[in-house]
């Protein structure tokens, strides 16, 4: 009996073992899938895009997994917001015309636009992570960093970098605050035109005050002549009275030109479309520089070639025609000569070529010429007159004309100018 107990009372105990076991591996199976339900909603807590929760309610766990996938979408959300704030940012930082530069408390490079980088000529692929030295070694730029880091005060600097093609820059350097510390971000504006235009304006001024000093000395000084008694100078009067009318006319051809040049700059002058006869403005032109030329004992000679029309302004043309066969005789030689040649080129534009068996320019001195007031020989150019004006005349007019003028020459065999119009 008591083993016939003790046999029933195992085998209650082996199914209730069972059972239990059974329950368990039940309890746990399920357990297990939620809580890999929730690992997989915290791992994906950084991937864009909501996902449909999948969570049992009624319970504490179920609770759990309800709130933990409420605030994973409102976390996706807000990371999804923060990306598109900062791909925005990274888009107007990286088009800006400026060149922007962000540096950390230890002066490393967080963020450099492709601005700068082409403005320092920076060739390696990776830029984050190294040290301002490494990327712009500029003494002055990097002092400055320093100090705004240090201080917490923005500063600005104007310095010269020396890269492929040297700029100037402006830059203000400005605080931000980073969780490790004190950062700066630094804008830099370039202002290599700026400058260079400056430098244009000044030598402008110098210039005019030079080309109108001469001859305004000359106009007081031998008008103070005959005011302090060569009046009654029968033999010298008249000579003065001619300097005093000569340095005037030169006065005034200055202040033409000058008002010819502004005109041409400014782009105020109505745009003339008439149709103009090369052949008849050659003519012209020739037929007015001819006693001068005879008076230097200088031969024109224009090659036959048929008539070609070009549209403009015919009167800016022979300004610019007259300029070029003045400046071939007054730089010529005794018994030289200059040529001149019109001819339809294959494209279909007009080619005016106008050569002279002068001087010559030197090869340093041709990017220059069309400069205003640029003389190659100053003392002969004073010597044979002239305002300094007349090259940078006429290539404004032949680009008005939506034309161009190119130029050759060798010291003491001539010079070429060859204009193409469309």
């Amino acid at each position: 009996m008591d083993s016939q107990a003790r046999g029933q009372v195992l085998a209650i105990a082996g199914v209730s073992a069972i059972v239990a076991v059974g329950i368990a591996l039940l309890v746990a199976r399920s357990l297990s899938g939620r809580v890999r339900r929730l690992k997989t909603l915290a791992g994906g807590l950084l991937e864009v895009g909501e996902r449909p929760a999948e969570f049992e309610r009624g319970d504490d766990l179920g609770a759990l997994e309800h709130s933990l996938s409420a605030v994973a979408n409102q976390f996706r959300t807000q990371v999804e917001n923060l990306r598109l704030e900062a791909a925005r940012r990274e888009a107007i930082l990286a088009g800006m015309a400026e060149g922007v530069l962000a540096v950390d408390t230890d002066l490393r490079v967080i963020f450099c636009n492709q601005t700068l980088l082409r403005a320092i000529g920076f060739r390696q692929g990776q830029f984050e992570g190294l040290t301002l030295l490494e990327l712009v070694r500029e003494p002055s730029l990097i002092s400055l960093v320093r100090s705004v880091v240090a201080t917490g005060e923005r500063a600005t600097l104007r310095f010269k970098f020396s890269a492929d093609t040297p700029r100037t820059f402006e830059v203000q350097a400005t605080p931000f605050a980073m969780t490790a510390g004190r950062g700066a971000i630094s804008i830099f504006h370039d202002i290599t035109d700026l400058e260079r235009l400056e430098q244009v304006r000044k030598d402008f001024v110098a210039n005019v005050s030079h080309e109108m000093r001469t001859p305004l000395a000359g106009i007081i000084g031998y008008a103070d002549t005959l005011l302090d008694g060569a009046l009654d100078d029968s033999a010298n009067r008249t000579r003065f009275v001619e300097i005093i009318r000569a340095n005037a006319v030169r006065l005034g051809s200055i202040a033409a030109d000058l008002l010819t040049l502004s005109e041409l700059e400014s782009g105020l002058e109505p745009a003339e479309s008439e149709t103009i006869s090369l052949l008849g403005v050659l003519d012209g032109v020739l037929l007015t520089v001819e006693g001068e030329a005879r008076e230097r004992d200088v031969r024109l000679i224009r090659e036959e070639s048929s008539d070609v029309q070009v549209s403009g302004s015919r009167l800016r043309l022979e300004q610019a025609l007259l300029n070029l066969l003045a400046n071939a005789i007054k730089f010529n030689r005794p018994g030289g000569e200059v040529r001149v040649r019109v001819e339809r080129e294959s494209d279909g534009r007009t080619a005016i070529t106008i050569a002279d068996t002068g001087t010559g320019i030197p090869s340093e001195d041709l990017p220059r010429i069309f400069e205003r007031f640029y003389r190659v020989d100053k003392a002969r150019s004073r010597q044979v007159g002239g305002t300094g004006l007349g090259l940078s005349i006429v290539k404004h007019v032949i680009e008005r004309m939506n034309g161009s003028i190119t130029v050759e020459s060798q010291l003491g065999k001539g010079t070429t100018f060859r204009i193409l119009l469309p």
